[in-house]
């Protein structure tokens, strides 16, 4: 994957200030850089079925259209990561189609993924409340939307995105044959 940008931020349109918890062994967020994509593979593939299988190829696709790419770093290395594209995207995903068929003026979080290592420790919600963040910065979307499986479930991720305001708004049966929850807030401002 080629760098896109000078300062080596693949994709990522907003500079992501360094987060940090003190309770937890200092993880930071920052940008997805064109070196992450091996780890950010092997995460990925690790949280499948949660999130969609994807190769190499389509993963760096993914960030290269996520005006938004975030990877959270903790003691043992990278982590995990999520990305989120804007409505006018060239990505081809059923469950982002869904969305630009409905609404304007949002983002689409296309996938989150935490190594089960790091789990419950707080690292999601570290990439959801930048992500906010740099939402409020770009102040060109009002909703942030993204899609939960229902069948099969995926009940952490649905206890977790209620937590943060999401609510569902429609509900698709995907060609691949997962039923997902397709959900939505607005960007808190």
């Amino acid at each position: 994957m080629a760098d896109t940008r000078p300062d080596g931020n693949a994709g990522a349109a907003l500079a992501a200030r360094p987060v940090t918890v003190a309770a937890m062994s200092t993880p930071i967020v920052r940008p997805v850089v064109s070196g992450d994509l091996p780890r950010l593979l092997e995460i990925n593939e690790a949280n499948v079925p949660a999130v969609g299988s994807v190769d190499a190829d389509r993963l760096a696709f993914i960030i290269n259209e996520s005006p938004i790419a975030l990877a959270v770093e903790h003691s043992d290395g990278l982590a995990g990561f999520c990305l989120v594209l804007g409505s006018d995207s060239a990505y081809d995903s059923v469950n982002y189609r869904w969305f630009t068929e409905r609404y304007d003026r949002f983002m689409y979080l296309d996938r989150v993924a935490v190594d089960a290592a790091t789990r419950s420790q707080g690292l999601g919600t570290l990439l959801y409340d930048e992500v906010d963040r740099l939402m409020r910065e770009r102040a060109d979307a009002e909703y942030l939307a993204l899609e939960v499986n229902v069948d099969p479930p995926n009940e952490g991720s649905l206890r977790f995105h209620a937590r943060l305001g999401f609510v569902e708004v429609g509900r698709q049966d995907t060609p691949y044959g997962i039923r997902v929850s397709m959900q939505m807030r607005p960007v808190t401002r």
